[in-house]
């Protein structure tokens, strides 16, 4: 019994420092793009983006740890970066690049995923891993040890290791159409990617650190541009954008896709709203946020359907169900969003508000603490270590 006792305490003791050690959030700041009263988007030079690690070990107030000087764009998914789950590295990868072309400035593919120790004080980066062209989603496993970045512009998903701070490229999986988005499942075993520009969702199984693209494509909603794994693994939830990335006035989808069903299949769309770009999963799988552009920026100034605020929507899952539970206001060009670790908090960027909004969520009940974090930039992208 003594020894029993000994191992019971030591696994205890065991987990006290991942318990105890800071919580982060990471933004890509984009300080290079606005858009005149046509909706046309004006593009600067580069040299003022950042990235800004934030500390939220203490939820309610979260405070930025340090503002790096690294590029950052707002054209790819809000999920182009990722923090593995023991809060130890962020990984951020850079969309696009400004260039000047006579006069004007222009944007082009980059390749580059910078790699930043959160142990470090402050958090420091250590390394640039170079992936394909225009790399936008990216998604960590739970083990902590893979990472899956898609190349937008390269139609392929690059495979990172992850070994203490090393991280490498290991392989490349063509994918064969443009690919925005990634979500692992909660075992490590599969893998889902949004194949923006056909409609569909690909499958992906992972085995031995090989990850293979089944050629199993799932027809979901139009323009899907983000996804997460929702349910414990059940489901996966596409965020359809209906316009090709933009806002047009028009209802769009969250599309439903039954993991467990063989084969896994589309099983659900619910309506949600105007131009859902961003969504998030809680980390018991069990509310999804989807966050809507609602003509909020990126408009003419006289359309329509212009807005002066975004939103987000709160789901709560049932099986291979979506129930809406709330929304809520927020600022322009919500992007990213992310939930606390303990799932007690909800945080969503408001790219020309340069600000994070920070909700409190109790059960399925989210409420606004008016309470925003100001950034130094316009976050194009936000993430937390739940994914």
């Amino acid at each position: 019994m003594a020894n029993r006792l000994y191992r019971s305490l030591g696994v205890a003791l065991g987990l006290w420092p991942l318990v105890a050690s800071a919580q982060f959030l990471v933004v890509g700041n984009d300080e290079k793009v606005s858009w005149d009263d046509k909706g046309t988007a004006v593009i600067g030079a580069p040299g003022k983006d950042t990235v800004s690690i934030v500390d939220i070990s203490n939820p309610g107030a979260p405070r930025i740890a340090v503002n790096l000087p690294l590029q950052n764009s707002v054209f790819g998914p809000p999920t182009n970066l990722a923090i593995t789950p023991d809060n130890s590295l962020a990984l951020v990868a850079n969309s696009v690049e400004s260039y000047q072309d006579g006069s004007v400035w222009k944007t082009r593919p980059d390749t580059k995923v910078y790699v930043i120790d959160l142990k470090a004080n402050p958090p420091v980066q250590i390394a640039t891993v170079e992936v394909g062209k225009q790399p936008s989603g990216m998604a960590i496993n739970r083990a902590g040890d893979m990472a899956l970045v898609t190349n937008r512009a390269d139609n392929s998903i690059s495979v990172l290791s992850i070994k203490g701070k090393e991280v490498k490229v290991t392989d490349t999986v063509a994918m064969g159409d443009q690919v925005t988005a990634v979500a692992f499942t909660p075992d490590g075993k599969r893998a889902v990617a949004a194949k923006f520009t056909i409609h569909k969702v690909a499958l992906l199984e992972i085995e031995g650190g090989k990850v293979t693209y089944l050629k199993y494509d799932i027809p979901v909603g139009l323009w899907p541009y983000n996804l997460v794994i929702a349910g414990g693994g059940r489901i996966a939830v596409t965020a359809d954008n209906g316009n090709g990335g933009a806002s047009d006035g028009h209802v769009d989808t969250l599309t439903i896709i039954d993991l467990q069903a063989s084969p896994p299949r589309a099983v659900d769309k619910v309506v949600v709203g105007d131009a859902p770009e961003g969504i998030a999963v809680s980390p018991t799988g069990d509310l999804v946020a989807a966050i809507l552009l609602n003509g909020s920026a990126g408009v003419a100034k006289g359309a329509w359907f212009a807005n002066p605020q975004g939103k987000v929507v709160i789901y709560k899952v049932n099986g291979t169900k979506l129930t809406r539970v709330s929304d809520h206001l927020v600022g322009k060009l919500p992007e990213g969003a992310g939930f606390s670790p303990d799932g007690k908090w909800l945080y969503v960027g408001n790219f020309v508000d340069r600000d994070v909004v920070v909700f409190k969520v109790d059960g399925d009940k989210v409420t606004d603490t008016k309470k925003n974090l100001k950034l130094p930039g316009m976050p194009a992208a936000l993430r937390s270590s739940v994914q």
